[in-house]
């Protein structure tokens, strides 16, 4: 029996595989592949929590970036006493919101259901915040579980 392949198993084929080359190009093996000498610089316990995908007080950008990634989103924070730079790691998955409303206007009455894929509610989608201050890390908030 031949088997015949459709335009869509070629579409759901290529895009398993630029999905698989996205994540593999993204991951921490392949970024510690990327800054070798300097991984092998650090002390074993920085090359083992980096390779762990994890981070720790006093880690500097260069190894969070190489254990977490390029951040989501960055903020800065000014105080009197001194200034930090938040790097916002978030949940990976589509972010979706779903609403309902009601409302009168005029003695017209409206009804309508919304679905929101974008990015209004940054906070629910957030795993990690890496809080640098110094040029170091000096504080990780992560979501709770």
């Amino acid at each position: 029996m031949k088997t015949k392949i459709r335009p869509f198993h070629i579409f759901c084929a290529t895009s398993a595989l630029a999905l698989a080359l996205a994540v593999g190009c993204s991951s921490v093996s392949s970024r510690i592949g990327k800054n070798r000498t300097d991984y092998e610089s650090w002390p074993l316990a920085v090359r083992e929590k980096v390779a762990a995908g994890q981070v720790d007080i006093g880690f500097t950008p260069e190894q969070v970036r190489v254990a977490l990634g390029e951040p989501d989103r960055i903020a800065t924070r000014t105080t009197a006493e001194s200034e930090s730079e938040s790097w916002i790691y978030r949940n990976p998955g589509p972010r979706i919101g779903f609403g309902f409303g009601l409302g009168s206007f005029g003695g017209n009455t409206a009804v309508g259901v919304g679905v929101h894929t974008g990015e209004w509610a940054l906070r629910p989608d957030e795993s990690k915040r890496v809080v640098f201050a110094g040029g170091v890390v000096s504080a990780i908030e992560q979501a709770g579980r």
